[in-house]
């Protein structure tokens, strides 16, 4: 006798599976424990077995296509078995289901209220249910204080709080004009990449973070004299990559690697500078800047930025930095926290230079700060190696003729 297989319920949440392809083909001999199908649910792609022996019919779902949970899906049975007559049969028992279920439901339908207005056994006066039907308000919430509780318009009147609560359900908002719209645009290699890299970082290395204030009163007359003399205009950036050059060579901790099984402490000092271009941010380094002069660096920034926007960088420019600065000061960030670049420690988040009322021999003067933040990898710095580090920083940039020595 033939078997119908209907799509079964592979999990509590499941109202429908897709076949996602079958294993056996019409006319195919089954077995009991064979698998017929795999089955995408809600939750994972799972084998649909058989647990009856015999011949596979019919198929009645093609791959790909869905199925409710309960619908037929296949037939086995013996060969020869009429298929058309058993499946007209299971359709006329869905039908008698489907006619017995909406009999169950007139049974159980809740009698349609009246609309009050026209509600004929309602006691109301004319006057008092046209100012109902004007101002939307329902009767049956009013007691009436007319001839035999008839409700009269001294009753309306009487009970504002519940008109009232009725009527602001009834407010009319304005419609909003507007189309919803958007454009989708592919990843670039570039975006897949830092995401990659980043998110690596960002959920393998436990991240800290430590933010200090830098008077920068003498590092802007300090650079102010120096590119008076100087024939290339030395940035703020410029100090500070060569200030970090200086500290890093006092704190080697910030310097170095995590690999895993051994730190790699760095004697070299190869600094990134991060540098935003059109699809991304790229990282070109300052190869071993402690040991160049403040023009020297300022001609190579300037030099790698030019080539990172003209996508003219090449592998050897943006590999091996052992410590990475990010400075968004000249977009008007006060401070930011970024995240460690693979694979340093450390990373120095620099905001820009503010104006700011400060407290000098006691009395308040104005004065610029500017606010760093150094994220780093936990494995390697802890709290006490990283604030050695920008308070050196912090000496070398509020005094920099020492970076000049």
């Amino acid at each position: 006798m033939a078997e119908i297989i209907r799509m079964p319920k592979m999990s509590d949440t499941m109202e429908e599976g897709i076949i996602s392809s079958w294993l056996k083909k019409v006319g195919d001999k089954v077995n009991s424990g064979d698998i017929l199908a795999e089955v995408e649910t809600d939750k994972a792609t799972m084998e649909l077995e058989s647990y009856d022996d015999g011949i596979l019919l019919h198929i009645g779902v093609k791959n790909g296509e869905s199925v409710p949970v309960n619908d037929v899906i296949a037939i086995i049975g013996e060969k020869g078995e009429n298929i058309k007559e058993i499946l007209k049969e299971e359709e006329a028992k869905e039908e008698e289901t489907k006619e017995e279920e909406a009999k169950e439901e007139e049974t159980i339908t809740i009698p349609e209220i009246n609309d009050i207005s026209k509600d004929k056994r309602l006691k109301a006066s004319p006057l008092a249910k046209k100012i109902a039907e004007e101002k939307g308000i329902n009767l049956t919430n009013i007691k009436g204080s007319g001839d035999g509780g008839r409700i009269i318009k001294k009753d309306i009147e009487e009970n504002t709080e519940i008109i009232s609560a009725q009527s602001s359900t009834n407010i009319i908002l304005p419609k909003t004009i507007g189309e919803e719209s958007f454009d989708e645009v592919p990843i670039s290699q570039m975006r897949k990449t830092i995401s990659k890299r980043l998110s690596e970082s960002k959920f393998s290395s436990p991240h800290f973070y430590i933010t200090m204030e830098i008077n920068m009163d003498n590092c802007i007359k300090g650079r102010k004299k120096i590119n008076e003399t100087s024939e290339v205009k030395i940035s703020f950036n410029d100090i500070i990559i060569k200030a970090t050059a200086a500290a890093l060579r006092k704190h080697p901790m910030i310097n170095s690697s995590y690999l895993e099984d051994k730190l790699r402490i760095n004697h070299h000092i190869h600094i990134g500078v991060a540098v935003a271009v059109k699809n991304g941010l790229l990282v070109p380094i300052i190869k071993f800047a402690d040991n160049k002069s403040l023009s020297h660096i300022s001609l190579e920034v300037k030099n790698l930025a030019n080539k990172a926007k003209n996508k003219n960088l090449q592998p050897s420019d943006w590999e091996g930095n052992t410590f990475t600065i990010s400075n968004l000061g000249m977009f008007g960030i006060d401070e930011f926290t970024a995240i460690i670049n693979p694979n340093d420690s450390c990373i120095l988040a620099v905001g820009g230079i503010k104006n700011t009322p400060i407290i000098k021999n006691g009395e308040i003067v104005p004065g610029n700060l500017m606010k760093v933040t150094l994220s780093c990898d936990h494995r390697i710095v802890d709290g006490a190696m990283g604030s050695a580090f920008l308070q050196t920083l912090k000496e070398l940039i509020e005094d920099p003729i020492k970076i000049l020595v």
